[in-house]
């Protein structure tokens, strides 16, 4: 029987795609030289194929109980949409875009007898070109080239898909090969590009799943990669290329395909490295920038952004205050929001954003301690309910080797007077201890909604009403947000305090930090306020009073 690319091949595809990107993971991960040298393209490679894998395999279970199987335009889509929704990183997301574009000629309606081999070919070309149209400033030397030749290898080769698939694997090996010397950045490091090579095993899984043999790569390194830490001692952030952003900021996007040309053009003016992937509505949108929240700002303004990841790739070292111990140190914390988020970013954290609707794994959390590339981590949940996952996630990551200090901040605004003593030069025994006495000295309180009715330490609530919390533990019920707030704070001040911090949430209404501003300034002298948009879902108003 010949080979075929069907259902099945597309499941087989996936799986081994993710069982090789597993096995070359740290491989691909230390010849992360290009566009910036944060040694995570390996993983991000893998926790995007990984996402396609289960969306694929959903499809099938799916179709278990009747005993059917699901076709390959079903489970093309399923594949793209998971890649979509689960890209991380430059590199996850191009590959996110080389699946869709083959999946929308994978999935296209078919002939009577159609010809596998001339749809695998169609679907190598226009995902190459797609992928190529989606990166702001393509650059040869990278997975765009390798995508380019396996496309245009395949279109020369006759025979079935198996022959297809394999000529492409070939020509993707040798284009591989050759991007130290296309690329600057690959050449001064001796390397071959990473994400291409992560490309290499996706494609030699699909050469496989169609029967194909399909040899090892290419070796990744001409050379030992330069330490890091010599980097830094002689001026260089190995961590950011020379002069550039920042921050990675990636989130998927609720738009209209009409508003998506001016996003681009307005993130494109904010920084580099720009990737936006998808359509049909959703999209995923990678860039490297100065200013974190206004590449938010810019998909705020063009739909509705969500799943908001931040990254600080260490602007200690773009300062000039380079050190072993700044290089070896991260924060790393949750924000519930996309405000807090951006202020938790430009105070140097990696964060940790919490799905809307969603929760939060132990695994996100270990997760974002390994990206955060440091061998001592500070890890701020920032919520009481997260204090146990936070605790699982150090452990993991000490099991890796790491040096992992868990500050119990039990909301937001200990995280923010944690971050606000952390300083990167002292010892890390010291930095955890002054972190923590902040987080400990800073009470915090909450206006929340209360979801259903029962019993509080301050008598019966109904759905609906607004619930006070000073340090976890409700003191009073109200009907009304500013009336509420206020009598959480003078409960608060009532005992002393300095300084007041509020963090009006999405559902906070226009003027109440204003209103409460100017009460604590009438009623409480001495008292100084700050106000910080955090944008969270769970409450409307978080109050911390130190």
């Amino acid at each position: 029987m010949p080979p075929t690319l069907d259902a099945v091949a597309v499941r087989t595809w996936c799986r081994l795609a993710l069982a090789e990107l597993g096995r070359a993971r740290e491989e691909i991960d230390a010849i992360n030289v290009y566009p910036v040298a944060d040694g995570d393209t390996g993983t991000n490679l893998y926790l995007t194929v990984e996402s396609a894998a289960q969306s694929v395999d959903a499809v099938f279970d799916g179709h278990a109980s009747s005993g059917a199987r699901p076709d390959r335009a079903q489970t093309v889509r399923a594949m793209a949409h998971g890649a979509l929704i689960g890209a991380r990183g430059n590199s996850g997301t191009i590959l996110a875009q080389l699946l869709r574009g083959m999946s929308e000629i994978l999935a296209a309606p078919q002939p009577p007898r159609p010809d596998d081999a001339d749809t695998l070919r169609r679907a190598l070309r226009h995902a190459a070109a797609s992928a190529h149209q989606a990166v702001a400033h393509p650059a040869e030397g990278t997975m765009l080239t390798v995508a380019a030749a396996a496309a245009d290898a395949a279109c020369a080769t006759a025979g079935d898909v198996a022959a297809a698939a394999r000529a492409a694997y070939d020509a993707a090996c040798a284009a591989l090969a050759r991007t130290p010397g296309q690329l600057a950045a690959l050449g001064r490091a001796g390397v071959v590009d990473a994400g291409g090579r992560g490309l290499v095993a996706v494609l030699g899984a699909l050469a496989r799943a169609v029967g194909a043999t399909a040899q090892a790569p290419p070796a990744t390194t001409a050379r030992p990669l330069p330490d890091p830490r010599h980097d830094c001692a002689a001026g260089r952030d190995p961590h950011l290329a020379q002069d550039g952003p920042a921050f990675e900021v990636v989130y998927l996007l609720e738009a209209a395909d009409s508003a998506v040309p001016a996003l681009r053009a307005r993130l494109d003016a904010l920084g580099d490295c720009l990737v936006v992937v998808g359509g049909d509505g959703l999209w995923n949108v990678h860039v490297h920038v100065d200013d974190a929240g206004a590449a938010v700002e810019a998909g705020v303004d063009a739909g509705r952004p969500y799943r908001i990841r931040i990254t600080h790739f260490g602007d200690q070292c773009r300062t000039g205050r380079r050190t072993a111990a700044l290089e070896q140190r991260a924060v790393v914390a949750v924000a519930d929001g996309d405000g807090l988020a951006a202020l938790y970013a430009g105070a140097g954290a990696t964060v940790v954003p919490v799905p809307a609707g969603e929760p939060l794994a132990s695994g996100d959390l270990a997760a974002a301690v390994r990206r955060a590339h440091a061998r001592e981590v500070v890890l701020l949940p920032n919520d009481a309910e997260l204090l146990h996952l936070a605790g699982v996630a150090a452990e993991q990551a000490r099991a890796d080797g790491l040096r992992v200090a868990l500050i119990p901040t039990r909301s937001a605004v200990q995280g923010i007077a944690a971050l606000a003593v952390h300083q990167p030069s002292r010892r890390f025994d010291e930095d955890v201890v002054a972190m923590t006495a902040a987080a400990g000295a800073t009470r915090y309180a909450a206006v929340a909604v209360a979801e259903r009715e029962s019993w509080t330490m301050a008598g019966v609530c109904q759905a609906g009403d607004l619930l006070g919390l000073i340090d976890g533990d409700v003191v009073v019920i109200g009907d009304d947000l500013a009336r509420t707030a206020v009598t959480v704070l003078d409960r608060m001040l009532a005992a002393g305090g300095e300084m007041v911090t509020l963090v009006p949430g999405a559902g906070a209404p226009p003027g109440l930090a204003d209103h409460l501003t100017d009460h604590v300034r009438e009623h409480h002298l001495a008292v100084d306020t700050v106000v910080h948009p955090g944008g969270q879902h769970t409450c409307p108003l978080v109050i911390g009073v130190e």
